[in-house]
């Protein structure tokens, strides 16, 4: 009698979704996926899962409990209540950018600081200088990232200063827009632009300011959109700064869709699912964001299988074919092996499917693996620290972030002696190219999306100038005396890149004169902004060459005014002088 009780109490719970069969590991996602023909919002997967652990705990205890079990019991914690966020008070129908202006940018309580000691970073030590005689050619892939920036952002705002090898300078100053003119037409797909300052720091060198602007688009003429949102649900991400800021993304992104995307959401913990069937439904959307919650180990390395299969399986010929994974990147069951995981992403780039990481949380962020798997994953990487955030990156940035305009992007300069000894690079240490990359069409470099811009700042010595390096020995191991300028040129930039549905580069060539050498004022302006923002990271980042230069005189060079992001940026500067005097 008491075996019919139970048996008819699990079959009453399997009836209404809450017992299923094992998950089984992710190979297809038509063997996981429930059919969409009612509703392709799958939430059972989360009872399922919860129901697996709970019996496989009583079977191990070897506990029997005669009693009917409670269907109270069998459900799985529910989800944390979401934080409820005050409304912008000049937040309109505007959408975004009156958002963007208004609200507050951290609605949630600002996490407790927590110990680092699992969070990795690939940094890399500060660019030596380069004597031209020596390497008169500097080339380097462009990168649109601008995770750091945010994540620094998070360092400052608990208080303290980040690890020097969290700062990556470029990422720090693509983070913010210029006043760049926009390409004349599509036919090239953005505008180079150059312009020369003195050096704050350094009274002796000159900075070189090379710029890029992708063409715009609006949302109606950008192509059709298959994404698939990877969701790590796995207990690292149970946490106010992680779980709820993805709902706050996805509800972004569910706000931005068109009437013919398709998005779909796997998730996974330490078994891989389908939570959400294609659809471009925003209620689906928003009905499988309020089943999410985090508990379990990480299956990345399976989920991203499942990820690209169900990509495949939606591809849009001519379309937007993107996964955009949302982690903390504590990848701790299955391949969690970064130059795997790189390996296993560079294959699957040539299916036409990209990928995009955005980065959440503190405590275990695996950022180097993060920022390295979406460089070969032909797409970005972004750092979320707030709902702002969230909304910046997949809201009024979304179609710069999903429709590529040029691919494989290089940026190569070669100094001409008669007019430069010597130069650096600031930043772009781990996207630097040899020499022989430039024209290798086989060799992988960053996209540039629709509104992108690109920055890169040289600080570079004049011949006649004193310099960094002391002088050599002997007479031939030194600049020469005298070499022919090519009409006033001091430098020829190159730049190469592929249309997107094309193999074959293009190349824009540009020549700079040395007139700028001569007659260089201290920068101002959109120039000065750019040249503060590349202060400060050098600064976090200990940069050796920048002197006496402080935070102080940084904020300064920085100016008064601007969007809400720039006037943002001379707060965190302000942190920052305070954290670093005490």
């Amino acid at each position: 009698m008491r075996h019919n009780v139970i048996s008819k109490a699990i079959c009453g719970l399997a009836a209404i979704g809450l017992v299923g069969a094992p998950s089984v590991p992710a190979a297809d996602a038509r063997s996981i996926a429930r059919p969409p023909a009612v509703n392709p919002v799958n939430c059972s997967i989360f009872s399922r899962v919860n129901e697996n652990r709970y019996s496989n705990r009583r079977a191990s205890s070897g506990v029997m409990n005669s009693r009917k079990p409670s269907v109270q019991n069998a459900l799985p914690s529910p989800p944390p209540a979401p934080v409820q966020v005050a409304p912008a008070k000049q937040a309109t129908a505007a959408g975004f950018a009156a958002a963007e202006r208004s609200i507050a940018p951290y609605p949630y309580p600002r996490p407790r600081p927590q110990l680092q000691e699992r969070e990795r970073y690939d940094g890399k030590e500060v660019a030596s200088i380069k004597r031209v005689v020596d390497e008169p050619v500097s080339t380097f892939a462009v990168d649109v990232d601008t995770g750091s920036y945010s994540n620094v952002r998070r360092f400052l705002n608990e208080g303290r200063l980040p690890p020097e090898a969290a700062v990556r300078t470029e990422e720090m100053i693509n983070y913010f827009r210029y006043d760049y003119p926009k390409p004349k037409n599509r036919t090239t797909p953005f505008s180079v632009s150059t312009d020369m300052s003195a050096t704050p720091w350094n009274e002796s060198s000159r900075l070189l300011r090379i710029g890029l602007r992708g063409y715009d688009i609006d949302s109606a003429e950008r192509p059709r959109a298959n994404l698939v949102f990877l969701v790590d649900v796995s207990g690292s991400m149970n946490s106010r700064a992680k779980l709820p800021l993805v709902k706050s993304t996805l509800t972004a992104l569910a706000g931005e869709l068109r009437r013919d995307d398709r998005v779909s959401i796997v998730v996974y913990s330490g078994t891989v699912g389908t939570l959400l069937a294609p659809t471009s439904n925003k209620a689906h959307v928003k009905e499988a964001v309020d089943c999410l919650y985090a508990s379990g180990s990480t299956a990345g390395g399976d989920a991203l299988k499942l990820a690209y299969s169900t990509a495949r399986q939606n591809f849009l010929k001519g379309g937007i074919n993107r996964i955009i994974m949302a982690t903390d990147g504590d990848f701790n069951v299955g391949t969690s092996n970064t130059d795997e995981l790189k390996k296993y992403v560079a294959k699957q780039r040539e299916s036409g499917v990209t990928l995009t990481m955005l980065g959440y949380g503190s405590g275990n962020i695996r950022d180097e693996l993060m920022e390295g798997i979406a460089n070969v994953g032909n797409g970005n990487y972004a750092y979320i620290d707030s709902a702002m955030e969230a909304r910046k990156v997949l809201g009024s940035e979304l179609s710069s972030t999903l429709f590529t305009i040029a691919k494989d992007v290089k940026i190569q300069i070669e100094f001409n002696p008669a007019h430069v000894k010597e130069y650096r690079l600031i930043g772009y240490e781990n996207r630097l190219l040899a020499e022989e990359d430039f024209n290798n069409d086989k060799i992988d470099a960053g996209d540039i999306g629709a509104g992108h811009q690109v920055t890169a700042l040289y600080e570079i010595m004049p011949t006649k100038a004193a310099g960094w390096l002391p002088e050599r020995r002997y007479p031939a191991n030194r600049v020469v005396e005298w070499q022919p300028d090519f009409n006033g040129e001091m430098a020829n930039v190159k730049l190469r890149y592929k249309l997107p549905e094309e193999s074959k580069s293009r190349l824009i060539t540009r020549q700079i004169s040395a007139d700028g050498l001569s007659n260089a004022r201290q920068p101002r302006g959109d120039m000065a902004f750019a040249v503060a923002v590349a202060a400060f990271g050098q600064k976090l980042r200990g940069d050796k060459y920048l002197g006496d230069y402080g935070f102080q005189n940084i904020g300064r060079l920085s100016g008064n005014g601007g969007d809400y992001w720039r006037q943002e940026f001379r707060k965190l500067n302000d942190v920052a002088n305070s954290n670093s005097r005490s």
